[in-house]
């Protein structure tokens, strides 16, 4: 080790990386914080929800392929993040239902990571904004920090005990997109921050560290198609939540997956369908119970549709089923075969019949004019394959099939792989948690594993 040692090396300035770097300061720890753009925060000054399921038992429900002990460490190290958010005098409201299976808080998140940022500075450690990593330093199969870019030019080089990626995952990066979550992935929008384009996976891979898991997919939303996402306003503004009661028809004019579990999950189907679109139809009831209604508690209601056909995207209300049969040419649908599979499905949840995909929730028909269509399309926010990790936030070696650590190496928030497989409950608490668990790691406050 040189001169210029920390007890911790952050590459990242999104929740992850700046909740660790905070405690290991409260702790009056060592630590530099580096990133790349102008301004931290990342992604998650766009979110303003920290949650995850209540329990172990119900995470194993909704993410039944997840590594069993990440997700445990995830709802275990729950109260303590929130706990921890509520020491710095940032406020959690009380607890609210989110997406039918978890429970989590409204928080002011810019309030968060602002605090966050002037603790680090106030216990007179660095924060180094418009900063590039280079490369990791190695000695011997260790981490022993990395060298920088400087805004200037010029290279400085930072040697710590501990380095921890948290650049915030690959979701910037159309040909990463299109090599590990799908090769239509390359096109699909954006809403998150531009700069999470795999710096983590790049500066891991050097250090031999395990990347997985395979077909884990991606957190993201059905968004109107062809609207622009350049203006993270419209992340949320225009995020077609209420896909759950709704239908959704891909080009051939099919029904092709269970639109009830939930609007991420048929986000990453329509990914895999043709042309990864698909018209979204709602009825007079979801418009008025769900497309103008609060989505969370807490959070006022807005017309999605009108937000919508306002931003130029493809939308159109029928005055009946039988409109349907003339949907213009150029939209590229069997208007026809819609109508019929809607009538078709109307039929069946009426009288109790089957339908495939099944329809696990919301069986209410789709009856009462007028019909709102949107075109839909997938947009990414994070993704969820990346580095393996423990519940020490240790990044795993690949040399040692996930079994044991890369010496000091750590990984938290989108960097980390193999929390979800095609799964989601929360993206926010994941990063509080492996990110407070890393700084745990780098005050040597929990044992290093030998092995997994």
């Amino acid at each position: 080790m040189g001169a210029e040692t920390v007890d911790l090396l952050v590459i990242g300035g999104g929740m992850a990386g700046l909740s660790a770097a905070a405690r290991v300061a409260a702790e009056g720890g060592t630590v530099v914080l580096v990133e790349k753009a102008e301004r931290t925060g990342g992604s998650a000054r766009f979110a303003g929800f920290v949650w995850t399921t209540p329990s172990v038992e119900e995470m194993r429900r909704v993410n039944p392929d997840g590594d069993p002990e990440l997700a445990t460490a995830l709802v275990d190290g729950f109260t303590d993040g929130v706990d921890w958010i509520r020491s710095l005098g940032v406020e959690c409201r009380p607890p609210v239902p989110v997406l039918g299976f978890g429970r989590g808080h409204q928080v002011d998140t810019n309030h968060y990571l602002d605090t966050c940022e002037r603790l680090v500075r106030d216990r007179g450690q660095e924060v180094l904004t418009g900063t590039w990593t280079s490369s990791l330093l190695m000695e011997n199969g260790v981490v022993r920090g990395a060298e920088l870019l400087l805004p200037d030019g010029s290279a400085r080089r930072i040697e710590a005990k501990w380095t921890l990626l948290a650049s915030g995952g690959f979701q910037g990066d159309p040909g990463l997109r299109a090599e590990h979550v799908h090769p239509q992935a390359a096109d699909i929008g954006l809403r998150a921050n531009p700069h999470s384009r795999g710096d983590g996976l790049r500066l891991a891979s050097t250090a031999g560290a395990a990347f997985g898991k395979k077909d884990a997919g991606f957190y993201g939303h059905l968004m109107p198609a062809g609207v622009s996402l350049a203006d993270p306003a419209r992340f949320v503004d225009l995020a077609l939540y209420y896909s759950e009661h709704a239908l959704l028809f891909d080009t051939t004019g099919e029904r092709f997956v269970d639109e009830t579990v939930g609007d991420h999950l048929t986000t990453m189907a329509l990914l895999e369908r043709p042309q990864a679109r698909g018209l979204l139809v709602a009825d007079a009831r979801v418009h008025r119970d769900w497309i103008s209604a609060s989505y969370v508690e807490g959070i006022p209601g807005v017309d999605k549709f009108q937000l919508c056909h306002r931003a130029g995207a493809r939308a159109a209300v029928a005055e009946s089923l039988e409109d349907f049969a003339s949907m213009p040419e150029e939209w590229g649908y069997p208007g026809a075969t819609i109508r019929d599979r809607i009538e078709e499905f109307n039929a069946a949840v009426s009288g109790d019949g089957s339908i495939a995909p099944a329809r696990l929730l919301d069986r209410l028909p789709l009856d009462e004019p007028p019909f709102y269509v949107i075109e839909a399309a997938p947009a990414i926010t994070f993704t969820f394959g990346g580095l393996l990790i423990d519940a020490g936030a240790h990044v795993l070696s690949a040399e040692s099939s996930g079994q044991a650590p890369v010496p000091g190496l750590l990984a938290a928030g989108a960097d980390a792989g193999g929390l979800y497989r095609r799964a989601y409950a929360g993206g926010l608490a994941p990063a509080l948690v492996f990110g407070l668990a890393a700084a745990r790691t780098a005050l040597g406050e929990t044992p290093a594993p030998a092995g997994r």
